[in-house]
């Protein structure tokens, strides 16, 4: 059958097409252990960060935030933090931004250095949790769980920017660097989309089958949000709130990232997992590997640099006994065994 130019055209074309819509899963992850630090020290731990130029590691320990390099080799600490849920990190103006959930503060601090260079107040806020740097907007989000809302802080000059109204308690939360931003509400399973410049919210979205998300990540490219829930599952959602995608996680997830590099989702577990889920295309998702951690390392950070991911844990003894204000304790953390796992490619 004879054919024109331009039909062969459209076939070669229409097959590129496919090929950079559909890429095949790859056979496991390749991610494995590459070293455990034994660091200690006290206090217990939440969100991870990292500085993908410089590759520091930046731990919060309730009271202070440890900071190691690549290997975990102990580069210095960051004392005197109230609570500290964990720390923004914001290479461009060399500045940490810790969230500080006892004294409702933010405490800036010089990434080079480590000391601090002032203490923001949030009046308004009550238990600074989570937290989210928009370069769009040059400020610092930080999500406070008791007065269900976010602050908004100047990166530059540490002033308090406003105050965005949200549904119930936020977690992660990402934005996509054009002025907009989304937020998980922890307590009603939903999606918040917000303006990071106006800071009013644009949109609330329900998250079906989803029980208190948590860890989220974001797809620029695709425009997609990982979202990790404590009913096993990851979430794809896209910018609309409409869902994409789901896969199965482990238990106890607590983070969630994605390397755009290598179009892989992390989900971290307390259960002593990690799920990496690959991104075949926007609208299909391929589990490729489960790594084996440890149990209680249900955080994690992912250095987009060298492509490394950090978790944490400890060695535990029995919980105590059960309370009115504590009716779910937690295992009690046996002290000297705090631990960083460095997993690679």
């Amino acid at each position: 059958m004879r054919r024109t130019i331009w039909s062969v055209l459209f076939l070669v074309c229409a097959a590129a097409f496919v090929t950079i819509a559909a890429v095949p899963a790859p056979e496991g992850s390749g991610y494995h252990l590459l070293k455990k630090v034994t660091l200690g020290g006290e206090g217990g731990w939440d969100y991870l960060s990292v500085d993908p130029v410089s590759h520091h590691v930046y731990l919060s320990r309730g009271t202070h935030i440890m900071v190691v390099d690549s290997d975990g080799k102990i580069l210095g600490d960051i004392p005197n933090l109230k609570g500290t849920h964990g720390a923004q990190i914001v290479p461009d103006l060399g500045r940490g931004f810790s969230s500080n959930g006892q004294s409702n503060s933010v405490t800036i601090f010089d990434l080079k250095t480590l000391a601090p260079i002032s203490e923001v107040n949030l009046p308004m806020a009550n238990g600074p949790d989570g937290f989210m740097y928009d370069p769009m907007s040059k400020r610092v989000f930080v999500f406070n769980a008791r007065s269900h809302d976010a602050s908004a802080i100047d990166a530059k000059t540490g002033e308090v920017a406003g105050t965005v109204p949200l549904t119930g308690k936020p977690e992660a939360a990402q934005t996509d660097g054009m002025g907009h931003a989304w937020v998980n509400i922890e307590d009603k399973a939903e999606l918040i989309e917000f303006d990071t410049k106006e800071l009013k919210v644009l949109g609330k979205f329900p998250l079906p089958n989803c029980e208190e998300p948590t860890g989220m990540d974001i797809d620029r490219e695709h425009k997609r949000l990982f979202i990790g829930c404590h009913n096993k599952v990851m979430l794809v959602a896209g910018y609309d709130g409409k869902i994409v995608g789901s896969v199965p996680i482990g238990e106890g997830v607590d983070a969630s990232n994605f390397d755009p590099s290598t179009q892989l989702a992390f989900a971290s577990c307390g259960d002593g997992t990690i799920t990496v889920t690959h991104e075949d295309s926007p609208d299909k998702f391929t589990v490729v590997d489960t790594i084996s951690t440890q149990r209680g390392a249900r955080t994690m950070t992912l250095d987009t640099g060298n492509h490394n991911i950090y978790t944490v844990t400890s060695e535990f003894g029995p919980a105590p006994a059960a309370t009115p204000e504590n009716p779910r304790p937690r295992p009690t953390q046996v002290p000297g065994t705090f631990t960083l796992l460095i997993y690679g490619r």
